[in-house]
């Protein structure tokens, strides 16, 4: 079994369940096939990692789909926060004997798979890492051990998180590595030329009015 997981937390690509922001400007129908192509760009980029990969779906498991069976186990994910979906699935990964765990979403599309292997390397040398975004979260996550506090009192989604996660990690007197700063996909704007395409001409030249996981 190996040592090092990929844990990825994604939700059911279900219209009206997902990219709630960027469905008030662009619609349902819109977010949803952003979505899809989010998710695809996810599988993408986690296949050729060097782990045990594990999807973990909000709802239930779905077979088949761009996170191909033979690369991935499944499963669904359990608590009621992300924080706690988060933290149940790192501890799944530690009662496998894994020692290096790293968790991603699907919300950053400019993650690559050479990020995410710095991030396992980065592991040999230091207690966590962290890959903060643009609006004060973090895209990334990876540890060599549990510690409840990062998956606890914060209010995710808000501007804070990555620095209260950060507060957690060096005042418990761990180690820690930062990756690059990225941009994460919340509202219209955020998103790239190439996902602006998949949407009518008129939407993707409508981004500047609008406002603010």
């Amino acid at each position: 079994m190996s040592i090092k997981h990929l844990v990825i937390l994604v939700k059911n690509p279900i219209k009206g369940k997902v990219k709630h922001l960027l469905s008030k400007e662009i619609g349902e129908e819109y977010a949803l096939v952003i979505y899809d192509e989010m998710l695809h760009y996810t599988a993408s980029i986690s296949k050729p990692v060097m782990a045990h990969r594990k999807c973990y779906y909000s709802e239930y498991v779905i077979n088949n789909d761009m996170f191909e069976d033979e690369y991935f186990e499944k499963h669904i994910q359990k608590g009621a926060s992300l924080g706690e979906r988060m933290f149940n699935a790192c501890k799944d990964s530690f009662g496998e004997w894994a020692e290096k765990v790293v968790v991603i979403g699907n919300n950053c599309v400019e993650l690559n798979s050479g990020n995410i292997a710095e991030a396992f390397k980065a592991l040999d040398t230091h207690d966590f890492v962290l890959g903060p975004t643009l609006r004060g979260g973090y895209y990334l996550l990876g540890m060599k051990q549990l510690h409840r506090p990062l998956f606890e009192n914060k209010i995710w989604g808000s501007e804070n998180v990555f620095l209260d996660t950060l507060l957690d990690i060096t005042s418990s007197g761990f180690t820690h590595y930062l990756l690059p700063t990225l941009r994460d996909i919340e509202i219209l704007e955020d998103l790239p030329q190439h996902l602006k395409e998949l949407l009518t001409d008129d939407l993707a030249d409508d981004d500047d009015e609008e406002d603010d996981f």
